[in-house]
């Protein structure tokens, strides 16, 4: 017995029906309007509208608060720069 591989007919048939029916279905007959409607939106809240606006000015913030170091750095260079070590043991020890 040979197998050529060949359908029968009736088997091509019906799927070349199934095909048509399939390709040929309902269209998308919705309007412009209604896209739109069916588009998602995302609205923000007034508090998260400022806390947005409150990290940019935050984020336009120098890093390093330059006239506060330089004068630091002229208290240390000409000797007047005094460090009370009561204060530091004492931020020390409220930490633990």
């Amino acid at each position: 017995m040979k197998i050529y591989g060949n359908k029968p007919p009736e088997s091509q048939d019906i799927n070349l029906n199934t095909q048509k029916v399939i390709s040929s279905g309902p269209k998308d007959k919705t309007t412009a309007t209604e896209k739109v409607r069916l588009t998602d939106r995302v609205e923000f809240s007034d508090r998260s509208k400022e806390v947005a606006e409150l990290m940019n000015a935050i984020n336009q913030l120098p890093e390093v608060r330059t006239d506060k170091v330089k004068a630091v750095k002229e208290a240390i260079e000409s000797g007047n720069y005094n460090i009370d070590t009561l204060k530091i043991a004492e931020k020390l020890l409220s930490e633990l």
